[in-house]
């Protein structure tokens, strides 16, 4: 009994603190919700694993990285090295290595696979849920 008490209060505890975990990332939370089609021109690279492409929504505009078959990410594009957007280049896919996104006003640099920070800031980057049909509409929101 004192053990199931124990996993409970233990299990309360986490849910509780999980739910604040980005009260203070630099970057806003804006509301989003939209489904793509990424059989459209505009999103024909994410048919393809390791395409990515840009949508319109979030802080600064939002990036949609295929990482498998049936594995894709979002992330919004407005740096957390960059709080009150004054850069006027949103994260950009790096020229050398796409797979990094680079901050060019702070030089900060993010991982588009997970949304890691690598360099010049201690924050990730702000991510959106996606849903996959396993065809061709994609969901992403917040």
């Amino acid at each position: 009994m004192l053990k199931l008490l124990f996993i409970v209060v233990m299990g309360a505890c986490t849910l509780l603190t999980a739910c604040h975990k980005d009260d203070n990332h630099p970057v806003p939370s804006v509301s989003f919700d939209m489904t793509i089609d990424i059989n459209l021109p505009s999103y024909n690279a994410l048919t393809g694993v390791g395409g990515y492409a840009f949508v319109n929504g979030g802080s600064r505009g939002i990036i949609v990285y295929r990482r498998a078959i049936d594995d894709f990410v979002a992330f919004d594009r407005h740096s957390p090295a960059d709080p009150e957007g004054k850069c006027p280049q949103p994260l950009t896919p790096d020229s050398s290595n796409f797979l990094e996104l680079l901050d060019t006003c702070n030089q900060a640099r993010f991982s588009l696979y997970d949304g890691s920070p690598m360099m010049g800031s201690h924050f990730g980057l702000r991510i959106f849920r996606t849903v996959w049909n396993g065809d061709n509409l994609l969901r992403i929101y917040i």
